[in-house]
């Protein structure tokens, strides 16, 4: 199975990164009960931490991870497209060059944590009136909601560029999608 590449805001990896792990958490309190006993208390979950590991071999694998590295000073949070995770809005905390760097192999590693509350950042709509769309031009619909009916071949990406939003803007605007990189065949997608 192909997978499709790892991408973080404006960044797309040449390959995907070798080793990932998700690390999911929920706090959790005890309490003392007299005579022996203890209650557990559900706390909530914390932040999902992404980490991985991964490699840039070739002519131009020191320019490769010069790339991903501006991507990381660029402050703020983003959203972090895995093949295999769902689709999160993150902050990209930590990126490490594990050895000297050689002008043709990079070994390097990463974590983003989830943003806490879950939203993307981009506000959601009030006014809201289901409207059928196979293609609306940009704009047209002023404040009602407008969808499309995805074809053949189509891709969130696509449609993000199509409809003159981000790939953020547009997940945003579609909770219901968990991985972007799986639209099907006649699903409904929002694009305003």
């Amino acid at each position: 199975m192909l997978l499709s590449p790892m991408r973080y805001k404006d960044y797309t990896w040449p390959h995907n990164p070798r080793v990932y792990t998700i690390d999911y958490r929920r706090t959790m309190a005890v309490q003392k009960v007299p005579f022996g006993g203890y209650l557990l208390q559900d706390l909530g979950q914390e932040h999902r931490v992404m980490e991985g590991e991964g490699e840039f071999a070739g002519e131009g694998a020191y320019r490769e991870f010069q790339k991903l590295a501006s991507v990381f000073y660029d402050r703020g949070p983003g959203l972090l497209v895995h093949p295999l995770w769902q689709a999160a809005n993150t902050y990209f905390v930590s990126l490490r060059l594990e050895q000297e760097p050689r002008p043709d192999y990079i070994r390097y590693s990463f974590a983003f944590w989830e943003e806490g509350n879950g939203s993307s950042g981009v506000p959601e709509r009030v006014v809201e009136s289901a409207v059928q769309g196979g293609g609306e031009a940009p704009g047209q619909a002023g404040g009602q909601a407008v969808r499309h009916r995805v074809a053949k071949g189509e891709t969130l990406w696509a449609l993000a560029e199509r409809y003159g939003l981000t790939l953020a803007e547009l997940v945003a605007l579609n909770p219901q999608i968990k991985n972007p990189n799986l639209i099907r065949v006649g699903e409904e997608v929002r694009v305003r």
